[in-house]
């Protein structure tokens, strides 16, 4: 069953999840809300829509730069050359929240990563 915050962020589309998706991880940007479910990582600049919907293994890199005058910046590449890359004004307060989501799809990378590894290793060597 889904799970929204405890105080939704205006703007942006909860009701676009599917009800028996898990919300896992939720942060606040500046300019936007970044949420990991158990299936995808989407990204709203309350829009009403979400402005990236990508799935956990269709994430190409994340990174999270902090600075010490400024708000951090979140960088989110999809795999895919289509689903344009994000960025994201982190404040301080939201630091926790998105170590959060950085661990969790960290995680999941790590396992889509570790899959291929040994789907190739157990893939029979082709004849020459």
């Amino acid at each position: 069953m889904a799970t929204t915050p405890t105080e939704p962020t205006p703007g942006v589309p909860y009701h676009l999840l599917d009800p028996a998706e898990d919300i896992l991880a939720h942060a606040e940007a500046e300019d936007g809300v970044v949420i990991v479910t158990d299936r995808r990582l989407v990204v709203s600049f309350g829009t009403g829509r979400f402005d990236l919907d990508i799935p956990l293994d269709g994430l190409r890199r994340m990174q999270f730069d902090i600075e010490r005058r400024r708000p951090a910046s979140l960088v989110i590449v999809p795999e895919h050359p289509s689903d344009p890359p994000v960025v994201l004004a982190i404040p301080p307060t939201q630091y926790r929240p998105v170590a959060e989501a950085l661990a969790l799809v960290g995680g999941r990378l790590h396992e889509v990563s570790t899959a291929e590894v040994e789907r190739v290793s157990k893939e029979p060597a082709a004849q020459e």
